[in-house]
This record gives C-alpha cells, sequence and structure tokens, in this order.
C-alpha cells in the first residue's frame, strides 16, 4: 500500500492509544512505504526522555502532523477530504471518532481501530456500514461485533517494543522483598480494588510483600468508579486532582511500608521499573483490547497472572500466563458486560502464593509469555494492520 495513513487519535507515552499512535508513525513506513501522520493531538512533552535517534528519525512527520492538524482544525465544519487512508478510533457506543455520515475526517478508504468494553452497542451495524472495515483490538471485540450483526471486521492485538520490553537483568532494588506489580487506570473495570482485597490478604501472611503501582492516568475522576466495591475503603481525590492512591492502601490496613506508587511513567521508561517485579497481577474485569502493561510485563519475562476473561483470553491463549479462571458474571446497570468477569480474592491469593513458593516454575512459564510477545513487536502487527486494510479494500495506490 502506497498511500499514506492518518490516525485521528493522539501521540502520548502516557495512554495506550497514544503509544498506538507512536509505533503507527514509526512502523507504518517500513511495512507500507509510505508515511503515517497524526491528525490529533501529539503530547511532544511525553516524548522527553526518548533516545535521540528515535526523535530525530520521527522529526519529520511529528512536524508535518503538527502542520497538518492545525490546517485541519481552520476547516471550521468542512469535512476534511484527505489523499490516503483514514483510520478512526472508536470505543463504547461506537464513539469517539467524528463518523463520516457527520463530518469526520476521511480518505480514499476509511476505516475503524476500535477497543471497547461496554457491550450495548444498538447502532454498531450503522456504524460499521461507514468504513471499509473495523479492526478489532482483541478477539472478544471481533466476536462481540460479529454477534450485533457486523461482518466488515477482524482483530489485530496491539503490539510491544521488542527494544525496550524483553527480558534482562533487574538491578536488584528489592532483593530482600517479594514484589508485585499492578497497572492500568485507575477504575472499575480494571479492578484495583481486588488488587488491593487480594494483596491485603497475601500481605498478612508475608510481611516481605512490597505493592507496587502505575495507576495514574490522564482522567484520575475514573478511580472514583472502584468505590462500588461494599467489602472495600473507598478512595478520594487530592486538592491537585489526582487519585488519593496512598491514602486509599493506608484506610485499607495495608502498611505504607508495603507500598510504593510510582506516578505517571511514560511508557518508554517503564521496563526498567518492570524487570524489577516478581510478578505482575490483572485481575480486570473486561480488557476490550488485550491489556497492552500486560503484554510489556509479559515481554520482560515477569510472570504475569491474569484474569481468564474477555480482551485477557488472546493473552491467555500463549500459554505464557497464570490464569483465574474462577469467574463470575459482573452486572451493571449502566452497561452491557457480556463476557466480563469477577474474579475471585482466594484465587488470586492462592496464584501469588504459587508464584511465592516455585520461582523457577513461574519463570519458566514467563519464558514462553516472553518469547510469544516477541512474535507480537508492534512492527509485526502494524504489519498485520496493513494487510487487513488492504484485505478489505484499502487504496493500494
Amino acid at each position: 500500500m502506497k498511500s499514506p495513513l492518518y490516525f485521528d487519535w493522539g501521540v502520548s507515552m502516557l495512554f495506550g492509544w497514544g503509544v498506538y499512535g507512536f509505533n503507527l508513525m514509526r512502523y507504518w513506513p517500513r511495512v507500507s512505504g509510505s508515511r503515517a501522520l497524526c491528525i490529533g493531538q501529539i503530547s511532544l512533552e511525553t516524548l522527553a526522555g526518548s533516545d535521540a535517534l528515535t526523535l530525530r528519525a520521527l522529526s519529520a512527520p511529528l512536524i508535518e502532523s503538527d502542520h497538518l492538524h492545525n490546517r485541519l482544525q481552520n476547516l471550521g465544519a468542512v469535512q476534511p477530504v484527505l489523499d490516503g487512508v483514514v483510520l478512526h478510533s472508536l470505543g463504547n457506543q461506537m464513539g469517539g471518532s467524528k463518523l463520516p455520515s457527520l463530518g469526520g475526517p476521511i480518505g480514499s478508504s476509511t476505516a475503524g481501530v476500535i477497543f471497547f468494553e461496554d457491550t450495548n452497542l444498538p447502532q454498531a451495524v450503522d456504524v460499521s456500514r461507514q468504513y471499509s472495515v473495523i479492526i478489532a483490538g482483541s478477539t472478544w471485540c471481533e466476536d462481540i461485533l460479529r454477534g450485533k450483526g457486523v461482518d466488515n471486521v477482524t482483530t489485530v492485538i496491539q503490539g510491544v517494543d521488542p527494544a525496550l520490553f524483553h527480558p534482562a537483568p533487574s538491578a536488584e532494588l528489592f532483593e530482600d522483598r517479594f514484589v508485585i506489580f499492578s497497572g492500568g487506570k485507575l477504575e472499575h473495570r480494571k479492578a484495583q480494588d481486588l488488587v488491593v482485597l487480594a494483596f491485603r490478604a497475601f500481605a498478612e501472611r508475608h510481611m516481605e510483600a512490597l505493592l507496587v503501582t502505575a495507576w495514574h492516568s490522564p482522567w484520575p475522576f475514573t478511580a472514583l468508579t472502584v468505590n462500588g466495591n461494599p467489602l472495600i475503603q473507598p478512595i478520594g481525590l487530592l486538592e491537585d486532582g489526582r487519585a488519593d492512591s496512598a491514602g486509599w492502601i493506608a484506610a485499607n490496613g495495608i502498611d505504607p511500608e508495603q507500598f510504593i506508587d510510582v506516578g505517571s511513567v511514560p511508557n518508554h521508561q517503564m521496563p526498567r521499573i518492570l524487570r524489577e517485579m516478581d510478578v505482575a497481577l490483572f485481575p480486570n474485569r473486561c480488557e476490550g483490547g488485550t491489556n497492552l502493561v500486560a503484554m510489556e510485563c509479559m515481554a520482560c519475562g515477569i510472570p504475569t497472572i491474569l484474569s481468564d476473561n474477555t480482551g485477557h483470553q488472546d493473552l491467555i491463549r500463549t500459554g505464557g500466563t497464570f490464569a483465574l479462571t474462577r469467574q463470575t458474571t459482573v452486572s451493571d446497570p449502566h452497561k452491557g458486560t457480556e463476557g466480563w468477569g469477577e474474579s475471585n480474592i482466594e484465587e488470586i491469593v492462592e496464584m501469588l502464593e504459587a508464584v511465592w513458593r516455585d520461582r523457577a516454575a513461574a519463570s519458566d512459564r514467563a519464558r514462553i509469555g516472553a518469547a510469544a510477545m516477541a512474535d507480537s513487536s508492534w512492527r509485526r502487527q502494524i504489519g498485520k494492520l496493513h494487510d487487513s486494510l488492504v484485505a478489505f479494500g484499502a487504496d493500494q495506490g
């Protein structure tokens, strides 16, 4: 495909869509022979700390993208028509990008990339018909869409950067501790409330246990959604709007000496943190994608515990994770929860104990996961994206 690619979400190293956009700019030219430009917002400050060679290689498309973004902003109500393939970002209720029928940007071919959790999708068929293809971020997403009558859909999961996320020696910062990592936007769907309950139970038996979290996101108010769990003390927000993670941990009976919040860390700085972990824990109730943070933990060779539901099942099928199989249904009066799962606290603790008891067996399984993620590099996955767009009729001009 020689046509340029334009994607309408942003570039940032602080959240999943932004990391996806960053890697589209890096690897689309290598798999297609054409450039990829961002027509969304670029957060240049989050790229600070990236290596000089990567920044130099991306300087031209970043500058061109910024100029294009500004030009399109000046169009006002005029629908942007671009000479190339346009990718829209879609989410819950098929929302996100402005649809083509409502004046959203279009190209010689227009496609959608979707990650959703709410399975109530009354407009799925009507929206999908506005695109040559819908690229789902997980097999679960594709299956739900097909069940709603969408047939122009295929799955391409996210990737990892093997130059950053790969097994390597740790700095041995916590030799005398058993370090448990929990990452992802703090919210009910990500189930950090279950992490806290399980860690508290585990830490009562193991004073050496240490919980390290990377829960910050640009949307801290979502943290309040964990307060629906009656088994846990509620979380609040600090004066600056950030979630009070440390206060929440203390209110729930965990020794502050057993907790570290690493704050908001750019994606390219995460590998050194992850390599200090003994295990990663993700009892998430739902993942519309495969969970990029979990993929990166696996890629670093960290034993990774995953809830056996929704998008996580793509990772579990690699054989390189520890699956939480005791899943019960989740109901929510405000959204569809088909396929969601509530993990069992006792099983989470049992899984943590299993990793603690037999580090060698856990490492053996983690190596399988690392090998699977090495085969899911961003370059390979963006190549699959390219091939899927071509297969569904994207312009090959």
